[in-house]
């Protein structure tokens, strides 16, 4: 699977952008704010059909625009796969009756409009950047959809399980809430009770099926790192154990909305108790868990997938030291993997690159 053209229309900072990649690597250099981490987001956007940095998807749009588009064309061995995103603010560009509006996103696969759940995963793509190491010390939201975003890319059932479990969870809340309120039934709450479980049992599943991965790869650098699963298990009896701790709170309390996961560090010795590094690791140690749980990923959707996945690496060589500068360069030979950097001594080492200059 080869990424081997991206157009750009009216995206963030770009009025119009045709990019061609290398099938090895490519190099966008270019001084801050000039596109570059726009580009993979554009790339991501095929790959996922959303954003990894826009709170709202119009903020994708060009300021002085109400559409953008984002076409790629995806070479795999014996097809060609056209993919495209078109965002907008929700009304046309063009004259129109007063109110007249559209759908915010479209997206389609070689012309032919497609869902959310359907286009995602056309593109298998890695991405790796600075705020991946809030990964480690951050929020367990930002975990949880990282556990999301990788998942949903090798399994269609991950995606529809996610889409059905988000809905349902919503809507118990809203339920909850009025049980407090107005003083429904909770009998009520039986259809939504069955929909997250069955939804939530599916989550877990795969996500524990992740991290065991994860956790059999190989030591990096001599350090033995490992995710430690910290589910929340979602049941009929743990909706009843929870039950009126719930209807208080007007909040659903168990399931896989809840759960997180922790780095452990060991040096591999017997009887030596792993370190949790989000409290005891060195900020070095910190950066190669993130490196190590990334080329697992990268390994996790090849597997998977049958296909190696491109990786998209921005901005990420100032965060590392020689040494793991060293390990990602060799990761980068071996699928198709496009490079920002805003210095271009850091990818001097690298043979048979292209380089694409971007400029104010």
């Amino acid at each position: 699977m080869i990424i081997s053209k991206v157009k750009l229309d009216n995206f963030r900072n770009f009025r119009h952008k045709l990019l061609d990649f290398s099938d090895k690597t490519t190099v966008l250099v270019g001084p801050n704010a000039t596109g570059k981490t726009n580009i993979l987001e554009s790339i991501y956007l095929l790959s996922t059909g959303k954003s990894f940095k826009a709170r709202v998807e119009e903020e994708m749009i060009r300021h002085d625009r109400n559409v953008a588009k984002v076409k790629g064309r995806v070479v795999f061995d014996s097809e060609l796969k056209d993919l495209e995103a078109i965002l907008t603010r929700g009304v046309l560009d063009i004259p129109a009756p007063s109110g007249a509006k559209v759908a915010r996103k479209k997206l389609s696969v070689n012309g032919v409009s497609k869902r959310l759940i359907d286009f995602a995963g056309n593109i298998k793509a890695t991405l790796f950047g600075p705020w991946d190491l809030d990964l480690v010390t951050q929020s367990p939201s930002l975990r949880r959809r990282f556990l999301d975003a990788l998942l949903s890319q090798v399994d269609r059932e991950y995606r529809r399980s996610v889409v059905s479990y988000e809905k349902g969870l919503r809507q118990r809340n809203r339920l909850l809430f009025r049980i407090r309120e107005e003083g429904l039934s909770r009998l009520q709450l039986a259809f939504w009770n069955r929909l997250l479980v069955k939804n939530g049992d599916y989550i877990t599943g795969k996500r524990e099926e992740f991290i065991s991965f994860a956790n059999s790869t190989q030591n990096l650098d001599g350090k033995k790192f490992t995710l430690n699963y910290d589910r929340s298990p979602i049941s009929e009896a743990r909706l009843e154990q929870y039950a009126e701790e719930e209807v208080a709170a007007a909040t659903t309390l168990v399931g896989p909305h809840r759960d997180d996961f922790q780095f452990l560090v060991s040096n591999g010795k017997k009887g030596v108790k792993p370190k949790d590094l989000s409290s005891y690791g060195s900020r070095g140690e910190q950066r190669m868990a993130v490196l190590w749980l990334k080329l697992g990923e990268l390994t996790f959707i090849e597997e998977k997938s049958s296909l190696r996945p491109v990786l998209l690496l921005d901005d990420i060589f100032s965060e590392l030291d020689n040494e793991h500068r060293k390990i990602v360069m060799q990761a980068s030979k071996k699928q198709q993997t496009i490079i920002t950097t805003a210095d271009p001594h850091f990818v001097q080492g690298l043979k048979g690159v292209e380089k694409i200059l971007l400029k104010e």
